[in-house]
């Protein structure tokens, strides 16, 4: 694909004006470099400083009394993300909440969701899994007495594949089902890219008697999701990648309603998760809010949430179907550059070709010396991810990243695996 394709690509593209709408990192010299790596961390919105300055402000001006006054105040701020974090995940408002950190939110929804008997005990989850949501899988198991050597059930790719299979992750829910208590998955699997069919997975896991988990930290803002009818129990999400909404932004979580309102289900609770018309009440037994709210623990961290309402205004502007069109055709060049570029023996990429199956990200297995290629990779302005032993994932995102850019980084990649 030549530099006049890509160009062409961009005239025609409805999106490319959303590009000016974000920071984009330079290097030493002041040059503008190609960023593919919102998989890891997106991009900074322009309006996200004046978002912050804003609560900065009324924090100086106003103090305490921010809680009450000013366009945002603070006490109801958890209340301004319902609406567009459920359109990005196909839920309610009421399904979904702005909350703590992706595994935060994890340990608090396995405390309601993984009620182990001496029947059911068992979680299954992927192999290789995000080592977070691993560590978090152990530990529950562990704070329950059990021995994840007996209990947690890893699918793992078939001999001599990288992806998952959904027949694969089937059987085994099928091979367990009399003693399965969760399955926990991700949207997209951090590694390969690859996005799973949760649909018939869900579907799978009410069957046989367990309930069902989503991490979205790779899918929401990123691919279709469609919680609230495939009928997932819960899912949790960062809000760093895709999101954009910086370094330790605030997370999310997502509690079906055949859930969210009951009152009975066990939880870790907090005050901000008690009903709002008494919580300044202080009563001494807590009354959760129905829906999501109630598996809230502390007001929300203002400073930290406010970048998110900016991106979120930028993303429901350029709309889902929109981005996710952009996404595809970001994707698909990027794989017949890399295919015209490229010996086909100095790669193998493991994310499946299936339009259905990716969202932005495509992972590489480069045959050369992958640490010195992305070495040469940054040396020439390209910021990508590499994961150990020889992964690089290139991600180019459409609300900022464009033909031209994925190109670019074609070019310097074939240079830098010639080299």
């Amino acid at each position: 694909m030549t530099a006049d394709d890509a160009a062409a690509l961009d005239a025609r593209d409805p999106l490319a004006p959303f590009a000016a709408e974000f920071h984009h990192p330079v290097d030493p010299a002041g040059r503008r470099t190609i960023y593919l790596c919102g998989h890891s961390l997106g991009l900074q919105p322009r309006a996200a400083a004046a978002c912050i300055e804003q609560e900065l402000a009324i924090w100086r001006d106003r103090a305490v009394l921010g809680h009450h006054d000013g366009p945002r105040a603070w006490m109801r701020y958890h209340e301004r993300f319902a609406s567009p974090l459920g359109e990005l995940c196909g839920a309610m408002p009421t399904e979904v909440v702005a909350m703590n950190s992706l595994t935060v939110n994890l340990h608090l929804l396995l405390v309601s969701f993984f009620r182990p008997t001496p029947a059911r005990n068992r979680i299954l989850i992927e192999q290789p899994a995000f080592p977070s949501d691993r560590y978090a899988v152990v530990s529950q198991l562990a704070f329950h007495g059990l021995d994840a050597s007996a209990h947690l059930v890893e699918v793992a790719p078939r001999p001599g594949e990288e992806c998952l299979r959904t027949e694969d992750l089937l059987a085994a829910i099928e091979r367990n089902r009399a003693h399965l208590a969760l399955v926990l998955l991700p949207g997209v699997q951090y590694l390969t890219g690859q996005c799973l069919e949760v649909a018939p997975l869900a579907a799978a896991a009410r069957a046989a008697g367990a309930r069902i988990g989503l991490d979205l930290a790779h899918a929401i803002g990123n691919t279709p999701l469609r919680l609230h009818d495939w009928d997932v129990d819960f899912a949790v999400w960062c809000s760093y990648k895709y999101l954009n909404g910086g370094p330790g932004a605030i997370g999310g979580a997502f509690v079906h309603e055949r859930h969210a309102r009951r009152v009975d289900l066990p939880r870790f609770a907090g005050w901000w998760g008690h009903d709002p018309d008494t919580r300044f009440a202080m009563p001494a037994d807590f009354t959760p809010i129905a829906g999501a709210e109630g598996w809230q623990l502390s007001n929300p961290p203002v400073l930290a949430a406010a970048p998110l309402l900016a991106s979120l205004e930028i993303l429901r502007r350029a709309g889902l179907a929109r981005l996710r069109e952009k996404s595809l055709a970001l994707t698909g060049f990027l794989r017949r550059s890399l295919a015209q570029a490229l010996p086909r023996d100095s790669l193998e990429i493991l994310t499946p070709s299936e339009p259905a199956a990716h969202g932005c990200q495509l992972s590489l297995r480069l045959r050369a010396d992958s640490r010195r290629v992305v070495e040469r990779l940054t040396a020439a302005g390209v910021v990508a991810d590499w994961r150990e032993p020889d992964v690089l994932r290139l991600a180019p995102a459409p609300a900022y990243n464009s033909f031209s850019d994925v190109r670019r980084a074609v070019t310097a990649l074939a240079a830098a695996v010639r080299s």
